[in-house]
């Protein structure tokens, strides 16, 4: 049950802050969010210094991406097996402990590296057990839609000042100290965690079963879904065509003369069209109406990245990013969809393996798009982007549409009940 006051309840996002769970919550994830952020560019800065070798300091972003799959995929089980403020905490306490081992000098850059992967893969398991707590903190209907819009918008804000706020630590501290930050962070993102919210019994019980085959098992339940299979293809495929322009930032500034300026504006602008969406669609739109726009929103927001191939200025190119940004505004609706498909005992697995196909497919994104500007110009890999993206939108928007609730057939349901049974 929500603690939200009887007295004149507010509305909107007033409505989820004033749950004091929610409270702890939140201010967790903006501690820790700024603590990773400030860390990763300390930390390339850091292996950089040590090596001078440009591809292990951009490895060291990458190593945040792709460890996801791993442990959203063998780990995922945790999220539903023990209790989720315990799962929290310990999740948070495992990342300081490894930042600390980066502090020490004698830490050699492999194992930079290989703590960077570890928090990486610890990540998805935190983050999915978070969103499942998040339905029992604030309920499986509006205000749990409203909190994960919040999250994302504190993520997406975090990103931007995080950087900037890497780069003035960085004037002042060494790369070390920087990163000092982040231990201070997870530190203090797990206290908040064990003291601001309740302590509930696991999801599922372990069944005696091992934990791996816990995990699998859950993956394999999701991915067989079809409903489920639909809506979480829903939330990677678009967001694997929507980061081209953002990896291909660099060689697009270079290919239109612009300054190092115009590189922060480009980074920048996506972010500022998806907080924007999110603001508008949570605080000014219905329910119903969040549900009415998922599918069409879905379907027509990368076409704006098809304007690429006229290889925009500057001012066309930052409007073409913020309305792509935008496009972002069908998730919350589709985050509702998503928690009313994935039955309670298999939620924390579900949003475990939401999280790590996430990220994991917007990091291939990335680096297809990389290697197709290998062989053609900049903006046509990024118009092209626009194009197949949206032609698979549509695809993942029809199937979608047909595992709707009263459009699958007699058998499909019985199929779909069947497998659920044996779940439990």
């Amino acid at each position: 049950m929500s603690q939200v006051s009887s007295s004149a309840p507010p509305a909107g996002y007033r409505a989820v802050f004033a749950v004091t769970e929610f409270r702890a919550v939140f201010a967790a994830h903006l501690l820790s969010l700024l603590g990773v952020v400030v860390s990763e560019l300390a930390l390339t800065v850091l292996v950089y210094d040590l090596t001078g070798s440009p591809l292990l300091s951009a490895l060291t972003f990458a190593l945040g991406l792709l460890p996801y799959v791993i442990g959203g995929t063998l780990f995922a089980g945790v999220a539903d097996r023990y209790p989720a403020r315990r799962v929290l905490v310990v999740c948070d306490l495992v990342c300081a402990a490894c930042v600390a081992v980066m502090l020490v000098p004698a830490t050699p850059v492999a194992g930079l590296l290989a703590l960077r992967c570890l928090v990486a893969a610890v990540a998805p398991v935190f983050t999915g057990t978070r969103m499942a707590a998040l339905t029992d903190i604030l309920g499986d209907g509006g205000l749990y839609v409203l909190g994960r819009s919040l999250l994302r918008i504190v993520s997406q804000s975090a990103m931007l000042i995080g950087f900037g706020a890497g780069g003035v630590l960085l004037t002042v501290l060494s790369p070390r100290g920087a990163i000092t930050v982040t231990v201070v962070t997870f530190l203090c993102s797990a206290v908040l965690l064990r003291f601001g919210t309740r302590d509930r019994p696991a999801r599922a019980g372990s069944g005696g079963g091992a934990l791996l085959r816990e995990s699998l098992s859950g993956a394999r339940l999701v991915l067989g879904d079809r409903r489920i299979r639909a809506l979480l293809l829903l939330f990677w495929l678009p967001a694997m065509f929507v980061v081209a322009p953002e990896a291909l930032a660099a060689p697009y500034v270079a290919e239109i003369g612009a300054g190092p300026a115009a590189l922060g504006l480009l980074l920048c602008a996506m972010a500022v069209g998806h907080v924007g969406a999110e603001l508008f669609v949570g605080s000014a739109l219905r329910p119903r109406t969040r549900s009415r726009i998922v599918l069409p929103v879905a379907a027509v927001g990368l076409l704006p990245l098809v304007v690429y191939v006229v290889r925009p200025g500057l001012p066309l190119a930052l409007a073409v990013l913020a309305l792509a940004g935008m496009g972002a505004a069908y998730v919350i609706g589709l985050d509702q969809w998503f928690v009313d498909a994935v039955p309670p005992e298999l939620r924390g697995r579900a949003m475990t393996l939401l999280t790590a196909g996430l990220m994991t497919i917007q990091g291939a994104g990335m680096a297809l798009a990389g290697l197709a500007a290998e062989f053609f110009p900049v903006h046509h890999v990024v118009a092209g982007s626009g194009v197949i993206g949206t032609v698979v939108a549509l695809l993942v928007v029809a199937e979608v549409r047909r595992t709707a609730p009263g459009q699958m057939s007699d058998t499909e349901r019985r199929d779909e009940a069947d497998r659920h049974m044996t779940s439990r």
